[in-house]
C-alpha cells in the first residue's frame, strides 16, 4: 500500500497551479432513492446522482494570478493532484462553480485566503 505525504498535492485552476497552497479537500456525494416497494420487508435503495465540492486552503499571494481568478461566482476548470503531477499519480479533474472566497487575518498569523467550490458536471477520476 502506497502512502503520500501532503507535501505533494497539486492543484491547478484554469491550467495553472495555484500558487502558495496549503491544503484542499474533494468531497463526492451520491445521492440515494428509496425505491421499495409496499410489499417488501425491508427497504431498498437505487443509485440517484453524483455531485462533489471542495475547498482551497492557501496563503495569500496578491500576485499569484490563478489565486486572483478565484472570484465567486466563477466557473473554472480544476485539476486536483493529491500525490503530485508525475506519471502515473492519480488526479481529478472536472469543472466547479467557486462559491466563496474569503481571507483570513489573525495576529502572528499569516494571512491566507480560503476557496470553496461547487462542481459543476462529472468528476474524472485518471492518472497523469
Amino acid at each position: 500500500m502506497a502512502t503520500h505525504h501532503g507535501k505533494e498535492g497539486v492543484v491547478t485552476a484554469g491550467g495553472t497551479a495555484v500558487g502558495e497552497l496549503t491544503s484542499f479537500t474533494l468531497e463526492t456525494t451520491a445521492d440515494v432513492v428509496e425505491d421499495t416497494a409496499l410489499t417488501d420487508s425491508t427497504k431498498s435503495f437505487v443509485t440517484g446522482r453524483t455531485s462533489f465540492s471542495g475547498t482551497l486552503e492557501m496563503n495569500y499571494d496578491e500576485t499569484d494570478s490563478p489565486q486572483q481568478t478565484l472570484v465567486a461566482g466563477t466557473t473554472i476548470a480544476f485539476i486536483l493532484l493529491p500525490e503530485g503531477n508525475a506519471s502515473g499519480d492519480e488526479k481529478f479533474s472536472g469543472s466547479g462553480i467557486i462559491t466563496g472566497m474569503s481571507v483570513n487575518n489573525a495576529m502572528d498569523a499569516i494571512v491566507s485566503r480560503t476557496i470553496t467550490f461547487q462542481g459543476t458536471g462529472a468528476l474524472t477520476r485518471a492518472t497523469v
